[in-house]
């Protein structure tokens, strides 16, 4: 998960860990965070991530540049990434889309309604949609 509003953070790491809970939530705050997480790994052998959850406004660096960077890597191109925002904006639809997005999902304001959002992406994602294994 690439966020860094503590808020959606806790919601989103709650409803995708309800789903299964083997399921781990790594977060990256920043876009920065990000970039070093997905491709400058120290860690060695970290697995890819199943899923990533990404939100547009971040410190450091864009969710639109980690959309970029994300597709344009062969060992990251084939991830889902679903676009959660806040952004109300039809530009940033459209860019999020041509950038590679799986899908945009614009984060309700409302508490309950965000996190069956949450648990809406993580039952699609992770248990319904058939990926390629590596």
């Amino acid at each position: 998960m690439i966020e860094d509003n503590p808020d959606d953070i806790l919601l989103t790491k709650r409803a995708l860990e309800k789903i299964d809970g083997s399921i781990h939530v790594d977060v990256c705050e920043s876009g920065l965070d990000a970039m070093e997480y997905l491709f400058h790994s120290t860690s060695g052998g970290r697995p890819k991530p199943d899923l990533i959850v990404l939100d547009l406004n971040l410190p450091k660096i864009s969710g639109f540049d980690v959309l970029k960077k994300i597709r344009s890597h062969e060992t990251t191109r084939a991830l889902p990434v679903v676009v959660l925002s806040s952004s109300r904006e039809e530009s940033d639809l459209r860019r999020a889309t041509e950038y590679g997005a799986n899908s945009f999902i614009r984060k309700p304001v409302d508490f309950v309604k965000f996190r069956e959002v949450a648990d809406l992406i993580a039952r699609y994602w992770l248990e319904l949609n058939e990926t390629m294994k590596a």
